[in-house]
């Protein structure tokens, strides 16, 4: 992904859920055929300290409530938090499968049953571990007119690469996830060879009390 992104806000319209009062506004760019989305309430312009959930799409945790990730459970927790700060914004991008597409995704996926890991999944398919960028993501914070902000993650390089791209953030909050039998070893990676921030002895006691 170049860094000379050229984003266009299209649209912005009401989008009111179970969580609050959002605004949803899509962005076309120069970069990539796909439309991303920034879910906005409060006031968030001219502000610092805004708090922000740059997220990537996945139909299959998202939408059919796959138990093989954690990604459904991280965007309405996003949500909830963001509502209940009173402002802030969930950036959505359409980088599905960590970049690699939803087909490539369930190839890995059928990997994966093989016994590799996601990581392992994705390089035997000849993808990176993980393709996304985040070069329209930072565009559309800074049309959005926020000044700094606490981020929504456990990935690491996430945040690094947002400052890289000249985001000032000022902390990161943490996403807990929810461990189930199907998800553990997907997270465990997450954790062992993806740098994400999670306390791996408090999943396992999770694990114990379910």
């Amino acid at each position: 992904m170049q860094e000379n992104v050229i984003v266009k806000k299209e649209v912005c319209a009401k989008i009111p859920n179970d969580h609050g009062d959002f605004s949803l506004c899509l962005y076309s760019n120069n970069q990539d055929e796909f439309q991303h989305l920034a879910l906005i309430t409060g006031d968030i312009s001219g502000c610092e300290n805004v708090m922000v959930r740059v997220h990537s799409e996945c139909f299959t945790g998202e939408t059919l409530g796959s138990q093989r990730c954690d990604c459904g459970y991280q965007l309405d927790l996003a949500m909830h938090m963001v509502a209940e700060e009173g402002s802030g914004v969930v950036i959505y991008l359409r980088q599905e499968g960590r970049g690699i597409g939803l087909l490539e995704k369930l190839r890995a996926y059928n990997l994966q049953e093989e016994g590799y890991d996601t990581v392992d999944a994705n390089l035997a398919l000849g993808h990176q571990a993980d393709k996304r960028d985040y070069a329209i993501a930072a565009k559309i914070i800074e049309d959005l007119g926020i000044k700094s902000i606490r981020l929504l993650t456990n990935n690491p390089a996430k945040l690094e690469r947002l400052q890289q791209l000249g985001i000032e953030v000022t902390a990161r909050l943490s996403v807990p996830p929810i461990i189930n039998p199907n998800n553990r070893n997907y997270l465990f990676t997450k954790v062992q060879k993806m740098r994400h921030i999670l306390d791996l002895s408090s999943l396992e006691e999770q694990e114990k009390d379910q």
